[in-house]
């Protein structure tokens, strides 16, 4: 059981990931940030420090921990670089949670240690051109042939898909139709990098997250092993939409970060900047507003700590995800907008942090399933 007051374990993790954010991430961060460069040194150091293994076991080359510590390292680089906190998010529950979740025990012992310990990274192939909330209607197929899964088809804004340690892409694809109820048969297929007809297109420009690996798929007669079938024939859509209710708890820390690195930087600034005689945070309405922003974040860690509660206990999490991932993403972005407020014209300058955040923070209202679908969720829920 998750108690709200964290035990020494978790404090310790928080305390090491605390402070390689601080020394370690954030005086990089602007100049990756700026060059779009992928953080190569990071991730390397992430991996030696047992991060991308946290929820995998020990004998899969993991650290033996579970949801709640990646969770907790999240929100600490999230405070600082959601490029790098994304990687990692990413790396872990979208990338090696498939195969940790589903893989067979010769899939597991041939992916999951390299990811683990993040020599290698992994990409989660679902979102395609036509096909982004309403996953069903994908239109990438594969088909059996001489032993082998002929995939064609495209994926859209897939995360660490085209490093240079990008190790495979986990990918749905439509593999025949159900009898039963004639719907699409969709299956999760293993494609590892290099395969012949399987592209990393060019990487996208985005409005945020600059370090952070994403790219367009396409799939031209890409040959892989019958074996590469993760789990069951036909179970691929259901598997990834459990690792979606997963990695919204994951995303929540990560946005709950970036809400309290926003009130972090205010905080400083407000006690350093000076107008009309007196600094900033003397003033009601600057510190109202960081309060207001305060409450935000610790309204978002309740949420994310309540979700992870839930699943580290082995019960049905999915509202819960939902509402952390809502109420953590649109504190992520009301906070980076009264942060560069704040700011002022210095919060409108790129190599700010709140300026980051306030690119950056956009796409949590969006990755992992939207705003509306968390909302469609939780009415659901409520039997609407």
């Amino acid at each position: 059981m998750i108690d709200l007051e964290l035990d020494d374990q978790h404090q310790d993790l928080v305390d090491m990931v605390r402070e390689f954010a601080q020394e370690v991430v954030a005086p990089q961060s602007a100049q990756h940030d700026a060059d779009h460069t992928f953080p190569y040194d990071i991730v390397k150091q992430m991996g030696q420090m047992g991060l991308f293994g946290l929820p995998i076991s020990e004998e899969h080359g993991g650290s033996g921990g579970d949801y709640f510590h990646l969770a907790l390292a999240l929100e600490e680089l999230g405070k600082v670089d959601q490029s790098v906190a994304i990687t990692l998010e990413a790396g872990v529950s979208l990338g090696a949670m498939p195969i940790y979740r589903f893989g067979n025990e010769a899939q597991k012992q041939k992916w999951l240690p390299a990811l683990a310990t993040g020599e290698r990274l992994a990409g989660f192939g679902l979102t395609e051109p036509g096909a982004g909330s309403d996953a069903s209607a994908a239109l990438t197929k594969a088909k059996l042939e001489d032993g082998h899964w002929v995939i064609d088809g495209a994926k859209e804004f897939i995360t660490n898909s085209g490093t240079d340690i990008t190790s495979h892409v986990t990918a749905t694809a439509v593999t025949g139709v159900d009898e039963a109820t004639g719907k699409k048969e969709i299956s999760a297929i293993i494609v590892p990098t290099g395969t012949e007809g399987f592209t990393a297109e060019k990487a996208y420009n985005k409005v945020g997250w600059h370090a952070s690996d994403t790219h367009p798929l396409s799939f031209n007669g890409a040959r892989v092993p019958e074996d590469n079938l993760l789990g069951e024939r036909g179970r691929g859509y259901a598997y990834f939409l459990e690792i979606l209710d997963e990695g919204r708890i994951a995303i929540a820390a990560l946005a709950t970060g970036a809400a309290q690195g926003c009130v972090d930087e205010s905080v400083k600034y407000a006690k350093t900047r000076t107008s009309f005689g007196k600094t900033i945070g003397q003033y009601q309405s600057i510190s109202f507003m960081i309060a207001r922003m305060q409450s935000r974040a610790h309204a978002a860690r309740l949420a994310y700590y309540a979700a992870a509660a839930k699943m580290v206990a082995g019960k049905d999490f999915k509202i819960e995800a939902a509402h952390a991932k809502l109420i953590a993403s649109e504190a992520a972005m009301d906070n980076a907008r009264e942060a560069t407020q704040i700011f002022g014209g210095y919060g409108f300058m790129n190599e700010t942090l709140v300026a980051r955040h306030y690119r950056d923070s956009k796409i949590l209202e969006i990755g992992e399933g939207t705003t509306q679908v968390q909302q469609m969720l939780i009415a659901r829920g409520l039997g609407l």
